[in-house]
């Protein structure tokens, strides 16, 4: 079985502490370097976790998911109703990452140069020579807050999602390279349909999570009354910084993964997709489509940023069926059979999960 008594690459046993995992188990690629990224990157995960306790209540689960996004070097989409501090969590993360941050607040008369920048007439004062230069807007900074993305027309969006995608900006037949590390966290509001524009399937495809925001517990709500109501609301300090971040999207990048977890994740992605000779039944009698190969390098390399977050140089199953809900929540589409249902993207996963068995014959 690949869970907690799996091999990495036939070497590493799963239970095997990460002070015994040499350079002499591991690939020839991973250095000790890597090893001790790992934990450092453990400890900085639970300094940032304090630090934004200081303003956010619980969350602990979108907390995660989104530092998973930004290790993987890819864009996460927060959808929750109104209330559920989505824009207070980015902003107050931002406090502790020291890097660049900007919030474009989307709205419907928002003009793709508005996000982008637009090249501006320039006088020189001393010569009175005209010439054209090029205003940077809000999308240059390493971490964007877009708040509302459903709010402004496609068009917009559409400069939006190619700038994530890109990485550049291109205005006047030149390129502009957005700074590195660079992503985007964006938030929707799930309920208030009326004046949005909702983002197509193959856009929503561009992030690698959809992360629900669900109201809080009891006693977090509790907690959220006192908090928010007293005067003594702390300052998040910085952990990280943008170097830093760079080295572990590369760590990330490096670690091995064994067959049979790719085979695992293959095996979720192709059981989808209704069409398929592969597909679960209830995949063909709920789903008009099934997930495409992005969801599959989505789970692997999420699995691989949550096995880092919890200490861990090597990758199980377990991983990757822990970060199936936030992939596949916006890349199966629903048909009208379970719409009529009350069936969700999340329903379906789950019955996924359980189905597809966690065993090294996958390979």
């Amino acid at each position: 079985m690949c869970g907690s008594a799996g091999t990495l690459h036939g070497r590493v046993t799963h239970d095997e502490p990460m002070s015994t995992i040499t350079n002499t188990t591991l690939p020839a690629e991973v250095g000790d370097g890597d090893l001790q990224a790992v934990q450092d990157l453990k400890a900085s995960c639970a300094r940032i976790k304090t630090e934004l306790a200081k303003v956010i209540v619980g969350q602990e689960a979108v907390v995660e998911e989104v530092l998973m996004a930004i290790l993987t070097r890819s864009h996460a989409l927060l959808v929750g109703v109104p209330g559920l501090a989505k824009t207070l969590l980015v902003s107050t993360l931002a406090q502790t990452l020291r890097l660049t941050f900007k919030r474009i607040q989307f709205t419907p008369d928002l003009m793709p140069s508005d996000i982008t920048g637009t090249e501006v007439i320039y006088q020189d004062p001393a010569t009175g020579q005209r010439e054209f230069r090029f205003l940077r807007g809000p999308i240059f900074a390493n971490m964007i807050l877009a708040d509302e993305i459903n709010r402004t027309p496609p068009k917009t969006q559409a400069a939006m999602l190619e700038s994530m995608q890109e990485r550049k900006v291109s205005v006047g037949g030149a390129d502009y390279p957005l700074p590195d590390p660079f992503f985007v966290l964006a938030t929707q509001n799930p309920i208030e349909q009326e004046g949005t524009y909702p983002l197509p399937e193959a856009q929503l495809d561009r992030f690698l999570f959809m992360i629900h925001v669900d109201y809080p517990s009891g006693a977090e709500e509790r907690e959220i009354m006192k908090m928010a109501t007293s005067a003594g609301v702390g300052t998040p300090d910085p952990v990280l910084g943008g170097e830093e971040i760079l080295g572990l999207q590369q760590v990330v990048r490096r670690m091995p993964v064994a067959e049979h977890v790719y085979a695992y994740a293959e095996k979720l992605v192709r059981v989808t997709r209704p069409r398929s000779a592969e597909a679960l039944e209830f995949c063909r009698q709920w789903l008009t489509w099934g997930a495409g190969p992005r969801a599959g390098l989505g789970l692997i390399l999420a699995a691989k940023a949550r096995a880092m977050l919890a200490g861990r140089f090597y990758v199980g199953c377990e991983d990757v069926a822990a970060v199936a809900l936030p992939v596949f929540r916006h890349r199966i589409i629903l048909n009208f059979s379970a719409q009529s249902e009350s069936v969700t993207a999340d329903d379906i996963t789950r019955k996924i999960l359980e189905s597809v068995p966690r065993d090294e014959k996958l390979e």
